[in-house]
């Protein structure tokens, strides 16, 4: 059987993938092999996948994105919007894991 390639990775996979999201309900996620991602608002699923394989060196089994809408709030009286982000819940093969904490 043939070793498994190792998948390049580009300088487009950095900027798909902006930061992991550590909160209380994303590390009880982590109990069912998934991990939580900020991702460009612009990424694509199978963008995500690709990404997500080429700098971890996982197999990702499905991704579920979400939009979270900017909240308009205030500061010193004055009316101001947070920008959208964009999440992907990205599901891992059996056995498999990443640690979000120690970084790429």
């Amino acid at each position: 059987m043939a070793k498994k390639q190792k998948k390049e990775v580009a300088a487009r996979h950095y900027t798909t993938v902006v930061s992991p999201v550590i909160t209380e309900k994303s590390t009880m996620l982590s109990e069912h092999n998934a991990v939580v991602f900020r991702v460009a608002n612009d990424a694509t699923k199978p963008a995500i996948k690709e990404a997500i394989e080429a700098l971890f060196d996982v197999t990702v089994t499905k991704v579920n994105t979400l939009v979270v809408k900017g909240k308009t709030k205030r500061w010193k009286g004055r009316p101001y919007r947070r920008s959208d982000i964009k999440k992907a819940v990205v599901t891992l093969a059996e056995g498999q894991s990443i640690d979000v904490t120690t970084g790429i």
